[in-house]
């Protein structure tokens, strides 16, 4: 009866990993350039082409629809990343070569904090998602759901309880947690008795990919500058 009831969630996971016909890429880095600049920790935020990803895009108003972590493996298994179909699984940076990428890189981990995080990552491979709860699968069949903005972040949490194996950004999120290391906390004003503001860590089932690209405490690298770019040596068309 187990086998029975997860497959209509393994049926809506093949639709909704299926690949458009309408992606763009407007700015893809070269695969040997993503490599040569990222260092373990790092965020690699995607923008996909599939039909989970639009749908990603509009609930979390972004251009990044999934995020993986940079672990420092050899090369085909750089990254850690929770997959739809596969779960949490280990792949290559060669995956999103066509595909609009961005580099999040945390600010001041020491190496003992770096580890923790790592092995968390490590450690979380092999998640599987809960298929048999198909209202994970099913709130991403409509392109545009018709959710009011303030609603949509919440939207990404409803269903089995645990999006952790839904939405690739929970887990990295929760390794980050390990630490105590903020990616985009709400900030509470302190009480008279108080000086400064107050960080209050959001619940990791919360946190999407845009979140690392607007957390005030993880750097945006850019491969291209980063590798000493110079206007003047471009050669533009008249």
């Amino acid at each position: 009866m187990a086998h029975v009831s997860r497959l209509p969630g393994k049926a809506i996971a093949r639709f909704l990993q299926k690949q458009t016909r309408f992606y763009q890429p407007f700015g893809v880095i070269p695969t040997p350039a993503l490599r040569a600049t990222l260092r373990p920790g790092d965020v690699l935020l995607v923008e996909g082409d599939r039909r989970i990803s639009a749908a990603i895009k509009y609930l979390t108003h972004s251009t990044w629809s999934h995020a993986a972590f940079y672990s420092g493996g050899p090369p085909g298994g750089e990254l850690i990343e929770a997959d739809l179909e596969e779960g949490v699984r280990i792949t290559g940076l060669s995956a999103y070569a066509h595909l609009n990428t961005r580099i999040c890189r945390p600010v001041g981990l020491g190496h003992d904090q770096l580890e923790v995080v790592i092995n968390y990552m490590q450690g979380a491979v092999g998640r599987q998602y809960d298929l048999r709860n198909v209202v994970d699968l099913a709130r991403y069949l409509l392109p545009r759901p018709p959710v009011p903005h303030r609603f949509r972040r919440r939207m990404l949490a409803l269903g089995s309880g645990d999006p952790t194996r839904a939405i690739c950004s929970t887990v990295i999120a929760e390794a980050f947690h390990e630490v105590h290391y903020p990616i985009l906390p709400d900030v509470v004003m302190g009480s008279a008795d108080s000086q400064g503001e107050i960080l209050h860590i959001r619940h990791s089932s919360l946190f999407t990919p845009r979140d690392f690209d607007l957390s005030p405490y993880f750097a945006v690298i850019k491969p291209t500058l980063e590798g000493g770019f110079d206007f003047r040596q471009l050669q533009l068309a008249e």
